[in-house]
């Protein structure tokens, strides 16, 4: 009965999980957007965008997208310049964060994984 139980509350949560991600509009990197968590549906990753204008970096998105169109380049029109979108995927829980927030998170994990297994040594 209590495995029962345990599928029934494990199972929408391993069926419905899909990968969460921030998502933001295409912006200029000036403009302060707050982050929005959104959950990509099945078969789709994350994703960061740059938007090039020469060699400066001008613009930023992120969100989901299909696994088949990440690494693509295109050209986009915003306010009458043209600037070239490359868009780079990842497949980890909010993976598209910033680079600070991300180094953060895996060091956080790393530490946290270090102490489970120096505890686990100990008793």
């Amino acid at each position: 009965m209590h495995v029962a139980v345990l599928w029934f509350c494990l199972l929408p949560s391993l069926l419905c999980d899909n990968l969460r991600c921030y998502y933001s509009p295409i912006l200029e990197k000036e403009k302060k957007f707050e982050l929005i968590v959104t959950e990509c549906p099945p078969d789709e990753l994350c994703f960061k965008a740059d938007g090039r204008y020469g060699n400066h970096s001008a613009l930023s998105a992120r969100g989901c997208m299909a696994k088949k169109d990440c690494s693509q380049v295109h050209k986009i029109r915003l306010k009458g310049t043209v600037y070239t979108m490359s868009y780079s995927c990842c497949d980890g829980p909010y993976c598209n964060s910033s680079p600070g927030v991300a180094a953060t998170s895996l060091y956080i994990t790393l530490t946290l994984i270090t102490v489970a297994v120096m505890a686990s040594r100990v008793f």
